[in-house]
């Protein structure tokens, strides 16, 4: 995977205009195998031309148009970039819960993200749906990210999840009163009016989707993962007020009954979806509602609280329990024809197993690597930006050494990055785009130094 520039030619005319190929292109990757997002078949040997952050075009055959910079990917396998739809960033082993309430600032946890989202990138990921964070950290990541401040993914963020108070991710669960900080997530409603006011503000903020919380959750005190949490009434409002602003909602939800309501009031993502049955999968189908199934955080969960329930406290029952369902939903859920897009709730790192997961529950690799691709671009919904190899998409552009329709452990070893144009990793190794490393910064005033 090296590049080398292709010898200017003499471009010629025609009728007065110039030929196809005499317009100077910037970069043109040589793909041997592609799987572009678009067409469920592997396309041999074919040339993707690329203009600044865009894919201009994707031709058949070797193509070296005059001036361009090529990209040998003669024999690996390029696809478009991965995402995740199910991400909640932070700094590499953050405290959780109250320990991190206690112990760490927004300022700590945006710094450490940093570090967090360029494995991300480097894994693959160029996108990622960020479905719960607090003190603003995603979009504060997501913002430093757009300006080029450090290399990381694509961010769609909800900031807080929304939940009833006592439900899963009210911040004041397990804590003395004395010392609880209101302020901590401002977050918990109680009736439909405070959840319209909720997302509005998350919206004010910054938030390009909305997190809910109808069912309680398997790693939290004091609520049941089968029980609706909130109200058919609530579901309803948070989803309508969403839809009205232009934002998708994602419904954690565990419990068939918040799982069918929130389907019913036209939530755009299930997380987890544990307790579906057939019945829900009839009206996903009907709904185009998308299962975002998680299998790697189900697994770590139940091995840990199988091999150390000690760590655990009042989870470890419900952890013994719950992700075996969550894990078995997937097979049943795929089985029954429902749209699937990949998510983790984990990672960086251990995000990579999820592949193998998914085909353990019987999704085939095609499907998966669409999962991955095309259906998380659709879930968020920038289907003409992102998750394909098409013009007029986003250089997001990955490639694995062989093929992921035989093997789709290949996927937990991505060789090449490019994101927007700009290579971040080639033949296994990080690269600094030289865009990035050009980069300086001056005061050009007085008045830009605070220090004076």
């Amino acid at each position: 995977m090296k590049f080398h520039a292709v010898p200017a030619l003499v471009a010629f005319f025609v009728t007065g205009a110039l030929t196809p190929w005499a317009r100077s292109q910037e970069t043109v990757i040589h793909a041997g195998h592609m799987i572009d997002g678009v067409k469920r078949a592997t396309q041999d040997k074919v040339s993707i031309i690329i203009e600044k952050d865009k894919i201009v075009s994707v031709e058949p055959g070797f193509v070296a148009p005059p001036g361009a910079k090529i990209i040998d990917l003669s024999t690996s396998t390029v696809l478009p970039g991965l995402i995740d739809c199910h991400k909640h960033i932070g700094p590499p082993a953050e405290p959780v819960g109250n320990e991190r309430r206690f112990s760490s600032t927004a300022m700590d946890a945006a710094l450490g993200t940093s570090v967090t989202a360029k494995v991300l990138l480097l894994e693959g990921f160029t996108a990622i749906r960020n479905v719960g964070a607090s003190g603003n950290v995603d979009i504060s990541v997501k913002r430093a990210i757009d300006k080029g401040y450090f290399p990381g993914p694509r961010m769609w963020v909800s900031l807080e999840p929304l939940c009833p108070t006592g439900g899963h991710c009210d911040p004041l669960n397990g804590l003395n009163p004395d010392i609880s900080n209101k302020e901590w997530e401002p977050s918990v409603g109680d009736s439909p009016e405070e959840y319209i006011k909720l997302v509005r503000e998350h919206r004010r903020r910054g938030a390009d989707l909305i997190k809910i919380m109808p069912s309680g959750g398997v790693l939290s005190q004091n609520d049941n993962p089968k029980s609706q949490l909130m109200t058919d009434a609530e579901i309803k409002a948070a989803i309508d007020t969403a839809h009205s602003l232009g934002m998708k909602v994602a419904a954690h939800a565990q419990g068939k009954s918040a799982i069918d309501s929130a389907v019913r009031n036209g939530v755009d993502s299930i997380e987890h979806g544990s307790f579906s049955d057939a019945e829900t999968y009839k009206l996903m189908k009907e709904h185009g509602t998308y299962l975002v199934p998680t299998q790697i955080v189900a697994t770590m969960s139940y091995n840990r609280a199988k091999n150390h329930p000690e760590q655990m406290g009042a989870s470890a029952a419900k952890a013994l329990v719950i992700p075996l369902q969550t894990i078995r939903n997937l097979k049943d859920a795929y089985a029954a024809g429902v749209k699937v897009a990949f998510g983790t709730d984990v990672g960086p790192v251990n995000d990579l197993k999820e592949f193998g997961l998914m085909q353990d529950a019987g999704m085939k690799p095609m499907d998966i690597i669409f999962a991955v691709t095309y259906n998380g671009a659709d879930l968020i919904g920038v289907t003409d930006e992102i998750g394909a190899i098409s013009p007029g998409h986003f250089a997001d552009i990955v490639a694995v050494s062989n093929d992921p329709l035989k093997d789709i452990h290949e996927m937990e070893h991505v060789q090449f990055v490019m994101k927007g144009g700009l290579v971040y990793k080639d033949a296994g190794k990080q690269v600094t785009p030289e865009s990035l490393t050009a980069r300086t910064w001056q005061p050009t005033s007085v008045e830009d130094s605070e220090l004076y």
